[in-house]
């Protein structure tokens, strides 16, 4: 392990028996959460930043959980000591959201009720629930406020409700490749998505627990959303118009490396999500826009009181920056402390993944100015 390594960390789980009550009027208990902290809570509970992970990523986000594991933690460079969310200085919590199959209760749980998996019982679920649940961990762990609330695509998302809805709980926030709600184009994306999963006959309307699962229709969708994670340069740099198999071109079998590499990941993919949770995750996504319950958008943005640091990536298409640029001119016109750094970058919207020293000193700036 590196010297800088939060080192061997533990997934902690924490049930909470009372009535949640979710945005669409469904009530579920109990409801169990998942989640990672590395660093120490200070005194007065002062220095706790959370941090919210992607679509289908998870509460480890740092160190390693054995020690024999290949790999830490999804954003091990971010966080440890020394690095940006510097655990000598900083309580870091890692939740795993609401609906997600990594230990928080979603379709795949068992419902109390009927010692069943719940698949298609699961109450359809927003951002904002996953939110409502994630205060309740912070209640729990005795924090009356964040110092900041940071995450990449629907972690960014989660950050941004958490500015708008509970706004005298956050210090600040740090949006990154992400929206105040998702595009037409990535709600089409989603679609696909969907549709393949939903037409494996081993979907079975959501019952395949204990039966063969939808591996075909899983892995295509996370294809699907695979080419959306890159740009046009990194699918240049990364394959070109090489061909993968010896065949050669006019073989009917034959394939590019593009199609080895998305096949690969896709059926890797499979192998270790619940479909059902990927269903309901993109629908969560599909359907997130800030504006709702409220007149407008502008008056949704309007609710953001804190400091904000927006990052977005120049070669995203997934989250076009036009997106966070509406956000920012609405909150500069408000007069806000908003600050926005738009990152050359050919990584795409994987680039938040990826692009680690480019964040590293804008992230690094922004809490030290808090």
């Amino acid at each position: 392990m590196e010297n800088n390594s939060v080192g061997l960390v533990k997934t902690q789980y924490v049930t909470f028996k009372d009535e949640f009550f979710f945005e669409s009027g469904r009530v579920l208990n109990p409801i169990t959460v998942a989640y990672e902290t590395y660093g120490s809570l200070n005194e007065d509970k002062s220095n706790a930043i959370l941090v919210c992970h992607a679509l289908t990523g998870d509460h480890h986000a740092a160190g390693y959980n054995h020690p024999d594991d290949q790999k830490p933690g999804w954003w091990d460079n971010m966080i440890g000591p020394g690095k940006p969310l510097d655990t000598d200085k900083y309580f870091i919590i890692s939740p795993n959201f609401l609906g997600s199959c990594f230990g928080t209760t979603g379709p795949a749980s068992i419902d109390p009720a009927t010692k069943e998996p719940y698949g298609l019982k699961f109450p359809v679920f927003t951002v904002k629930d996953m939110v409502k649940l994630q205060k309740r961990l912070i209640k729990y762990l005795g924090i009356e406020k964040l110092k900041t609330v940071i995450g990449g695509s629907m972690g960014g998302m989660q950050a941004l409700e958490w500015a708008i809805t509970f706004p005298e709980m956050v210090e600040s926030v740090i949006p990154i490749a992400t929206a105040g709600r998702i595009t037409p184009m990535a709600v089409a994306f989603n679609t696909v998505a969907r549709m393949s999963i939903m037409k494996d006959p081993n979907w079975n309307n959501g019952n395949y627990y204990g039966k063969t699962p939808p591996v075909d229709g899983l892995a295509i969708a996370r294809m699907a959303g695979h080419i959306t994670f890159l740009s046009d340069a990194s699918f240049h740099k990364k394959f070109g118009r090489k061909y993968a198999t010896l065949e050669g071109i006019y073989d009917f079998f034959g394939y590019f490396e593009v199609e080895n590499y998305l096949r690969y990941n896709g059926y890797k993919f499979a192998r270790n999500f619940d479909a059902n949770s990927f269903l309901y995750i993109i629908k969560a996504m599909d359907i997130f826009d800030i504006s709702y319950g409220y007149g407008s958008f502008e008056e949704a943005v309007g609710k953001i009181r804190c400091k904000t640091l927006f990052i977005t990536f120049t070669s995203d298409f997934l989250f076009p920056n036009y997106q966070t640029e509406e956000i920012v001119d609405i909150l500069s016109t408000l007069e806000r402390e908003v600050t926005w750094e738009n990152i050359e970058s050919d990584y795409g919207h994987d680039a938040f993944l990826l692009e680690f020293d480019a964040q590293s000193d804008l992230i690094r700036n922004f809490l030290r100015n808090l």
